[in-house]
């Protein structure tokens, strides 16, 4: 069975038809409150998301880039300071590290998960590094128990990325509940998305989490009042009630994402050439995006179009070669794994409310791709 109609990447239509009509009822109450920016529907999405997330506290913030430079700025990372990050990531994570003015230091992923190894990170350490930001890559948790182990050894900070798992769990703890302070987005596509742009952190630390609130709103508690330094990285209130209204059905998301991944997996099994993801031991992967992995990646994409199937690609050009990184100096080969994943690397149509159908139609185009 080939594709015999168009098949998007990504669409809301699923999940937007089934909380239309609570969206348009939160948003008259927003309209009608006439109160927009830092009010009780930020702090009522502040309670459940630090609830859910299995955190102290919770402080929403603008987007993703935002809450991971807030968490940097926490915790006084800034230039002089090291700080480690994976070589296969969205530039964001290491565009956070240049805002604060800190010294980027790569580390190269596992080849099976993609995400950063452990095993490599104590070779990046010296007397300068500060923190890592292990990212959770594609809803793949890392391997955390290893991380903190390698991070109370040598006293350094941990920022979780956890843009993209959301309800992921290692070891049976939450992604976004290891860290010192960790990083989220709420940009629409991610597993859990608002309307617009968004971003939050979660921390355990009661200094932390009043530094960050600090830093959101100016460097201010009280109006015109500013002990330090701030930004203005604000959640707004209609975005903290959509986020709202989302959390409740975030675990019936969740669940659909596997239910796919488990169609893809066990319908493309065994093609010669093609590369599947692998879930880590302790790990439960919530597929923010289903990669495969081939040689012939380009080839594949461009047959899968023309069948009507769309696909992305995750990232095809490493942080490390973009231009705005030019200044390192960088070159092709420094980083290897990170490349090799760039060249090969193609993400499937994931999202809930997908037809299983359309899934198997995938399978089935895929496969003949390779006949």
């Amino acid at each position: 069975m080939q594709a015999t109609k168009n098949i998007p990447f990504f669409s809301f239509d699923a999940t937007t038809e089934l909380i239309r009509a609570e969206i348009k009822q939160v948003f008259d109450d927003f309209l009608e409150s006439q109160w927009y920016i830092l009010g009780d529907k930020l702090t009522q999405f502040e309670s459940a998301y630090a609830a859910f997330n299995s955190t102290a506290h919770c402080i929403g913030v603008a987007n993703g880039l935002d809450a991971l430079h807030i968490a940097l700025k926490t915790l006084n990372i800034g230039p002089g300071d090291e700080v480690i990050v994976p070589t296969n990531t969205f530039i964001a994570t290491w565009l956070a590290v240049s805002y604060a003015g800190a010294t980027i230091v790569p580390v190269e992923p596992d080849k099976a998960t993609y995400n950063i190894d452990p095993n490599k990170i104590e070779a990046a350490i010296t007397g300068k590094t500060k923190a890592i930001i292990p990212v959770h890559l594609y809803g793949q948790p890392c391997e955390m128990d290893k991380i903190m182990a390698i991070a109370i050894k040598h006293n350094l900070a941990v920022i979780e990325d956890n843009a993209q798992a959301h309800a992921a769990t290692y070891n049976g703890q939450l992604t976004g509940s290891f860290g010192d302070i960790n990083a989220t987005s709420f940009y629409p596509t991610k597993n859990f998305g608002a309307l617009g742009d968004g971003g939050a952190l979660t921390t355990n630390n009661a200094e932390l989490d009043k530094n960050a609130r600090l830093l959101r709103n100016y460097g201010s508690s009280e109006k015109y009042h500013h002990e330090i330094v701030g930004l203005n990285s604000r959640l707004d209130e209609v975005q903290a009630a959509f986020l709202t209204i989302k959390l409740k059905y975030l675990a019936q998301w969740t669940a659909e994402r596997q239910r796919i991944a488990r169609v893809y997996s066990e319908q493309l099994t065994d093609i010669n050439g093609l590369v599947l993801p692998v879930t880590a031991t302790g790990a439960s992967h919530v597929y923010h995006l289903y990669v495969i992995r081939t040689t012939r990646r380009d080839d594949l994409r461009a047959f899968l179009k023309n069948k009507g199937i769309a696909t992305a690609i995750h990232y095809p050009i490493p942080a490390h070669l973009q231009k705005a990184y030019g200044g390192l100096g960088y070159k092709q080969g420094d980083y290897p794994i990170a490349e090799e994943l760039a060249a090969t690397s193609l993400s499937l149509p994931m999202n809930p409310g997908m037809a299983i159908e359309d899934v198997q139609c995938i399978c089935s185009t895929v496969r003949s791709f390779y006949e």
